[in-house]
């Protein structure tokens, strides 16, 4: 199960590790977002060691992955704890001013919030009025514990004991508010986030220029988009990514290492390179099949002939040698841009092409006609190495690279 974990300001937030921990124990992905204010109370470097992921706070931290959508669309549950009565006045306004806030506002997961405040906070009409507003809308907000506060203070608006938090979060997570169940739910393969951890994956992404003279070059549309938002995703989700970039002008998060290359003999010696001791080799570059027999040392010029004619000879099949290599525990993943013609359709072309390569799994697109190239929305299908479909996905080039993401987990599970 994919938790994200919201921290807010108040004391109490040193109790959340502890619900945190328990998560984990129990097998959970869990992600922290704590606001500006609660890092006053417990540090990022503590939320980071006890989930084992980033734990941001700004709505502009990394950008490339959109994560004040992505967390709140990616959570299968969301708990706020401790909830100040400030978040609580956001929460139930619809404010967004931070992360969390906008996680929120971007999640359909059940949500769960665990107030913690003075007696005189909780029991303020305002408080009272946001509470339930909040409630009448599907949130569960529990009711805080009655006990010892901060400094002489004692009342109602202790945050639960860690126990009672997780156990009523389970249950929120099953549906079953109020049933008093406490047990760990079992993550599914795919679930994003931590899944990859470790993982040492290898993308290869854009498109090859093969030299024609000095100025000339035969080359392809691929900008690279596709084969960076995987980049992206896996970086997100615990690999160790390494990129080999043709021709990409795109940038980068730090913690990806990039090579930058430019024909395909240059990339199939890149992709070799950092391919040993890889997990996994994602080919998603765009590889030219075939490249002048020669290249001019200077620019060809018209001869009055009316006509050029060039040489051509195939490339190697990079895909096709990583399949072959047969290294034992590495998943092979291509990709295959096609077009329907006379012969079959871009579908029949891509499962011809699967069978081949005999990679894990071939990822195929239609291309042309604004479809595919750029940063554009993508429609892939996964096809195994006997041609069959094993799954589909559409939408921006970062939600089809954690779809594809999925996919390769579930290969390697």
């Amino acid at each position: 199960m994919r938790v994200l974990l919201g921290v807010t300001g108040g004391v109490a937030a040193y109790k959340v590790a502890i619900v945190l921990r328990r998560l984990k124990e129990d097998g959970h992905t869990v992600r922290v977002v704590p606001t500006r204010a609660a890092l006053e109370f417990v540090g990022r470097a503590t939320w980071e060691a006890l989930s084992g992921q980033p734990a941001t706070s700004e709505t502009f931290d990394n950008v490339p992955a959109v994560e004040h959508v992505r967390l709140g669309q990616q959570a299968d549950v969301v708990l706020v704890a401790p909830a100040t009565a400030d978040f609580i006045a956001q929460v139930a306004h619809g404010e967004a001013r931070d992360l969390l806030g906008n996680a929120l506002l971007a999640t359909r997961a059940p949500v769960m919030l665990a107030p913690a405040m003075h007696t005189e906070m909780w029991e303020k009409p305002s408080t009272q009025a946001n509470v339930a507003t909040l409630r009448a809308r599907g949130i569960h907000v529990l009711d805080p514990a009655v006990g010892r506060l901060t400094g002489p203070d004692s009342g109602p608006g202790r945050l639960p004991e860690p126990e009672a938090i997780v156990a009523e979060l389970y249950a929120v997570a099953d549906g079953a508010v109020g049933a008093g169940r406490m047990r760990p739910v079992d993550r599914e393969p795919g679930g994003g986030w931590g899944d990859l951890t470790g993982v040492r994956i290898v993308i290869s992404a854009g498109g090859t220029r093969e030299p024609l003279d000095a100025v000339r070059y035969l080359g392809n549309r691929s900008s690279g988009h596709q084969g960076f938002a995987l980049a992206e995703a896996a970086r997100e989700r615990g690999a160790l990514v390494t990129v080999v970039a043709a021709n990409v002008s795109l940038p980068l998060s730090e913690g990806v290492a990039r090579v930058d290359v430019e024909t395909s003999a240059e990339l199939a010696e890149a992709v070799r390179g950092a391919a040993a001791g890889a997990d996994v080799v994602i080919m998603a570059a765009a590889v030219a099949d075939f490249r002048p027999a020669e290249a001019s040392a200077s620019k060809i010029k018209k001869d009055g002939t009316g006509s050029l004619t060039l040489t051509l000879v195939e490339t190697e099949d990079i895909l096709r040698s990583l399949v072959e290599e047969g290294t034992p525990g590495r998943t092979v993943v291509g990709f295959a841009a096609e077009t329907g013609d006379d012969a079959a359709s871009a579908l029949e072309h891509a499962q011809a092409k699967a069978r081949r390569k005999g990679a894990d799994l071939l990822v195929f697109n239609p291309v042309g006609a604004g479809r595919g190239f750029g940063d554009v929305p993508n429609e892939v299908t996964m096809l195994d190495a006997g041609g069959e479909v094993r799954g589909t996905a559409a939408g921006t080039k970062l939600a089809v690279a954690h779809a594809v993401l999925d996919a390769i987990v579930a290969v390697r599970a």
